[in-house]
């Protein structure tokens, strides 16, 4: 069973990239990030008829916006984290009746937090916190888990194009890293970092100053299972193919593959 996460930046404006994407590699289940459309909007019968009937979808317009693309049968569905008051569409948890059993999905786009010391920097310490909260819930109710989407936080320094010159600065501060650190002691694990991958492996690279042909990138896009279902990863890899294609988003897709 293959599983995706794939910050689109804009269904609307991906939404090709998607159906172009998904012909070369039919996962089992794609999950993604900043859908920026509502809920009406977003483009059902195109992927239903790529094979995926099952669509979970959380959106926001202009912004943020989360769904769940499934070929086997979604229930359960929860919006954002239980028990945090917020506005925007970050969260998505979901079970997937896999035929080798239920499997429990949360697909995040985890908030960006702008820079430290800053209200949104804030912001992201308390949706951490909740997050946290929650999966301990999850996973006591759900032992197989997996946590996927964009985290906005490059929880190594091999995670991050210049470590030295960045550190400290968003995305790479103690506070992220201890977040995503108290995360895997949940008993969640990096499935990743389970196989040798090649230095500089990144899942997003800046628009900006030839971010992507210079690979000035980072590691922000995550894949994490729980214990059970660690000795199952038969591989995790990000592919970098559509960052090559025109207007693409700035976000390559990540894939798990749990046998």
């Amino acid at each position: 069973m293959k599983i995706t996460t794939w910050n689109v930046n804009s269904l609307t404006a991906r939404l090709q990239h998607v159906l172009d994407w998904t012909a070369a590699n039919p996962v089992d289940v794609l999950c993604i990030q900043e859908l920026k459309l509502t809920d009406d909007k977003f483009p059902l019968d195109a992927l239903r008829a790529i094979g995926y009937e099952h669509c979970a979808v959380f959106g926001q317009k202009t912004y943020n916006g989360v769904a769940v693309m499934s070929r086997f049968p979604v229930r359960d569905i929860v919006k954002n984290i239980a028990g945090f008051d917020d506005e925007n569409s970050r969260l998505l948890s979901v079970t997937v009746e896999t035929p080798a059993g239920a499997l429990r999905l949360v697909n995040g786009y985890f908030v960006n937090g702008q820079a430290p010391g800053t209200e949104k920097f804030d912001y992201k310490m308390s949706w951490l916190r909740g997050l946290r909260d929650s999966l301990r819930e999850e996973i006591a109710h759900h032992p197989e888990l997996v946590l996927l989407g964009d985290f906005n936080i490059a929880p190594e320094d091999r995670d991050s194009f210049d470590p030295e010159g960045l550190r400290e600065t968003i995305h790479h501060t103690s506070e992220e890293r201890d977040h995503f650190r108290k995360l895997l002691e949940l008993g969640l694990v990096d499935s990743f970092r389970l196989f040798e991958q090649p230095e500089k492996s990144f899942s997003w690279w800046d628009y900006r100053m030839l971010g992507y042909q210079k690979n000035r990138g980072l590691r922000i896009d995550h894949i994490l299972v729980s214990q059970p279902l660690k000795a199952r990863v038969a591989g995790c890899a990000i592919d970098r193919t559509p960052r090559k294609w025109k207007q693409p988003s700035d976000h390559a897709p990540v894939t798990v593959d749990i046998q």
